[in-house]
């Protein structure tokens, strides 16, 4: 049952060099709410959220708090935990190698004096109270990743929180497990517990929340009842485009009929991460691999780029056999590959978004002949202004800029090159709905020119959409493949099921 406002933050303001962050945002969180904070990547959902809880200072507006009398502040983490504000973030930020009861109690220990019986009978009745299922002496690290999300958020409700804020904590989880996280959620919201929620799933913030705040272009664009507004209506104001504008979800473009030349292909490709494999892709073709996670997919397409010791096969580009041992062997014949992880394979977190896009090119050119600076300039101008990078500047540290547009970074990386074939793993993963529709289309129309990509992503339907052809993947082997009427979400699932071999 909601009830008062737990949480009051009226006329927000906070300001970068070169960018206004967020400008006059109100934001109320009632007690017993789940509250879905929603943008696009730059919206400034962040920038709220690291104010709210002391990792930013504001520079003008007020917060409130129930039970604090005045305004309350908040200057640092501790100001925050302090203050009944506790926050679970997508990376698990406890550690794996200390029991559960451990991680729940750590750092509210009485100094060198550890009750270990009685903090193990106080965990195992709060696992219990709240249906979690681990054990208090249990190792972290052998529990699963939607289990250890749910010990960080005990650990939180334990710390009396009045405030919970979830920031994309399904991102790696599957059906299964983000359904007992809502469990969870849905139990402290009936015990009073205010929940700000963040995340990119449309269908889960539907799901599961009472109401939807959203946040675009560091401004708010209004507070809404989730029972009172549409999908597609929450799309709209994400992006600021009426549904006309932006052609509607599914008119993203034509799949082009891929042609008859083969520009990669592949006979019992292997590698030390997976099992051998036959595979082709045509010119201007896009294709992709799908399966559940852990069937292969992502494998398979660093065997192709090189990117894991290959160990056996054959490899044609443009009908002429090759070699592919490296990723520079991969690039000289033409080949791109945005990698699953952007932040550990993908962008250089400390270098500019300048530095970033002309690394690959540099790489090709060789060291020993190093770019003008004027050329790396026009480089970066024009894919920044093709791929609507959203930057201060050319200068700025790519880490400091949000998911999608270190993504755009990445793609126009490899664009620079010219590839001949593009492969896309997981190219929206963690992205707001706005970005990933340009990326879809950007695809397609890579494609119209010619360009032949593999794309990969964990959203049957954002496959359905852009995919000519799927290969289909159970337990690192390929089961079935899809095309024309078959490309369909229920002939993928009956294929990973296994009703095709």
């Amino acid at each position: 049952m909601q009830g008062e406002p737990v949480l009051t933050m009226r006329g927000i303001c906070k300001q970068f060099p070169g960018t206004k962050a967020l400008d006059h945002v109100d934001f109320t969180l009632r007690s017993g709410e789940i509250h879905a904070l929603m943008g696009e990547n730059g919206a400034g959902k962040s920038t709220l959220i690291k104010v709210l809880t002391g990792v930013h200072e504001k520079d003008s507006g007020s917060i409130h708090i129930s039970g604090i009398e005045g305004e309350a502040r908040i200057h640092s983490p501790q100001d925050a935990q302090n203050a009944g504000i506790s926050t679970v973030y997508q990376e698990i930020t406890l550690c794996p190698n200390l029991t559960v009861a451990e991680n729940m109690f750590i750092g509210r220990t009485d100094g060198a004096l550890v009750r270990w019986k009685e903090m193990e009978k106080k965990a195992e009745a709060i696992l219990n109270s709240l249906g979690i299922p681990a054990r208090a002496r249990q190792e972290l690290g052998s529990c699963s990743l939607a289990v250890q999300q749910m010990v960080a958020i005990a650990r939180a409700v334990d710390m009396n929180c009045k405030v919970l804020i979830l920031d994309e904590p399904t991102s790696s989880l599957d059906e299964k497990e983000v359904e007992m996280l809502f469990g969870l959620m849905r139990d402290l919201k009936n015990r009073g517990v205010g929940i700000i929620f963040v995340t990119h799933f449309l269908e889960q913030v539907y799901a599961v929340s009472d109401r939807i705040t959203v946040l675009r272009n560091g401004e708010l664009v209004g507070e809404y009842l989730a029972g009172e507004l549409p999908q597609v209506s929450l799309v709209a104001k994400m992006m600021g485009k009426s549904l006309d504008d932006m052609g509607g979800l599914e008119a993203l473009g034509q799949k082009r009929a891929p042609g008859e030349d083969p520009v990669f292909e592949a006979d019992g490709l292997a590698s030390t991460e997976c099992r051998p494999f036959d595979f082709h892709i045509r010119k201007g073709e896009v294709n992709g691999f799908t399966g559940l996670l852990g069937s292969g997919r992502s494998e398979s397409v660093r065997a192709i780029f090189g990117a894991d010791r290959v160990t056996g096969g054959r490899v044609r580009v443009k009908g002429r056999n090759v070699r592919i041992a490296s990723p520079h062997d991969a690039m000289k014949h033409g080949i791109g590959y945005l990698p699953e992880d952007r932040k550990r394979d993908g962008i250089i977190a400390d270098l500019s978004v300048r530095d970033n896009i002309i690394l690959a090119l540099q790489v090709m050119r060789g060291f020993f002949r190093p770019m003008r600076r004027s050329e790396m300039e026009a480089f970066a101008d024009e894919y920044v202004a093709a791929l609507n990078i959203k930057t201060a500047s050319k200068d700025t540290p790519v880490g400091s800029l949000s998911g999608g547009n270190q993504q755009k970074v990445i793609l126009a990386r490899w664009l620079l090159t010219h590839p001949d074939y593009l492969i896309l793993d997981e190219p929206t993963r963690g992205i707001d709905v706005g970005t990933k529709l340009e990326i879809q289309k950007l695809v397609l129309k890579l494609s119209q020119e010619d360009m032949s990509v593999t794309f990969i992503s964990s959203e049957i339907e954002e496959m359905l959409r852009t995919c000519s052809r799927l290969i289909v993947m159970r337990d690192r082997n390929i089961v079935g493949e899809l095309t024309g009427s078959r490309l369909t979400q229920a002939e993928v699932m009956k294929t990973i099921a296994g009703g095709e071999r």
